[in-house]
């Protein structure tokens, strides 16, 4: 264990620079009509709103700076996406039935 302890740090870095560059894909995916989707959300949204701040903190949490409060903020955001888009409208409160799972795991992620 002491040999995998000299890795931690590479580790950290690798999980936070995916997680970081797959949440700014899914906020530029919404307001830049980025990465396969065919048109933008409406800026002044919900669905904006999210993209704002997917692409802001996803970006922050790449490069590493203030990642603690971005990784903050994209937590909560994803919890309450999670309840109000997944749980809510769907009326199922599991993920599996829901389909929040991705939507769980970066909340989840982020708040470690």
């Amino acid at each position: 264990m002491d040999k995998l302890a000299n890795y931690h740090g590479l580790a950290h870095n690798a999980f936070r620079i995916v997680f970081g560059f797959a949440f700014f894909t899914h906020g530029a995916s919404k307001l830049f009509a980025w990465f396969g989707r065919e048109e933008s959300v409406e800026l002044m949204s919900r669905f904006g709103a999210a993209g704002i701040i997917e692409t802001v903190a996803g970006l922050l949490i790449l490069i590493g700076f203030k990642t603690r409060w971005a990784a903050f903020i994209a937590s909560g955001e994803m919890a309450v996406a999670y309840f109000w888009m997944h749980a809510y409208r769907s009326g199922e409160f599991w993920f599996w039935a829901n389909r929040g799972e991705l939507v769980m795991l970066f909340s989840f992620a982020f708040l470690l």
